[in-house]
């Protein structure tokens, strides 16, 4: 079979749960639409909106330092800015980020939910035009290999759900790691050109289990001792503007 995607997410809130998608719409030189748009501080990060800079994902609450942040079920609604937030299907907050009432509100949840685990004073943060709070300096957008993962599964002994590596775009009916030869490549996804960046280094975030928020594999300890290296899926840059899909076709140039 042609290589294709076989899903897309976005990460609104970084550190909270993902939102399927069935398309989305890429513009070149830019993110992946709604990803990472806002963070929560854990205590003071510095942080400056207006000279934003690359802060490590341990300022902020993120999946390798507070793993009970998954047995959260957030979605973001763009057009009214609110955050809903749920757990045990009740949905204790629903506020506004783009007023600093709603934003209080969502930083007393996590004083509250998450309680000792606070380095400091919750804080949410919204990325100002032109930046994200991505995880890599040079990270546009995200790509995982399905065939990757399932090798994976081979090497654990265990289904891995592929959330665990919290990618925008998931790809299959590619060799396992054929990923890897994309940098500095020109790839085509659907109708638009992107071009690999990096590979990407996996943290203790992976070790996360995001239907049980457990630890129960040591996905970055696997990969450096099957493979020599902790690298799985890669960052691509987005070369043309254009729509991908769920189903589109996958070509290396």
């Amino acid at each position: 079979m042609a290589a294709r995607i076989a899903a897309l997410y976005r990460y609104p809130v970084k550190g909270l749960s993902a939102e399927p998608l069935t398309e989305a719409e890429l513009t070149a030189a830019a993110h992946f639409p709604g990803d990472r748009l806002f963070a929560i501080e854990n205590g003071p990060s510095g942080f400056d909106p207006a000279a934003p800079e690359h802060q490590p994902k341990t300022k902020f609450l993120v999946l390798a330092r507070q793993a009970a942040l998954a047995k959260l079920k957030t979605r973001y609604e763009a057009a009214s800015g609110e955050l809903g937030i749920a757990g045990d299907g009740i949905e204790p907050v629903r506020a506004n980020l783009a007023t600093a009432e709603g934003r209080a509100a969502v930083e007393a949840f996590f004083r509250g939910f998450l309680g000792r685990e606070l380095a400091g004073e919750p804080r949410v943060l919204t990325a100002p035009a032109g930046f994200r709070f991505m995880d890599s300096r040079s990270g546009f957008a995200s790509v995982i290999n399905l065939a990757t993962v399932r090798a994976l599964e081979k090497e654990v002994g265990m289904a891995l759900d592929p959330l665990r590596f919290r990618a925008n775009i998931y790809l299959d009916d590619l060799p396992a790691f054929a990923e890897f030869d994309w940098i500095d490549k020109p790839v085509r996804l659907g109708g638009v050109q992107v071009h690999g960046l990096k590979r990407t280094e996996r943290c203790a975030a992976t070790t996360v289990n995001p239907k049980t928020a457990m630890r129960d594999v040591m996905i970055p300890a696997v990969l450096m001792r099957t493979y020599g290296h902790a690298d799985c899926g890669i960052y691509v840059g987005i070369r043309t503007s254009g729509r991908i899909a769920v189903g589109d076709p996958v070509a290396v140039h």
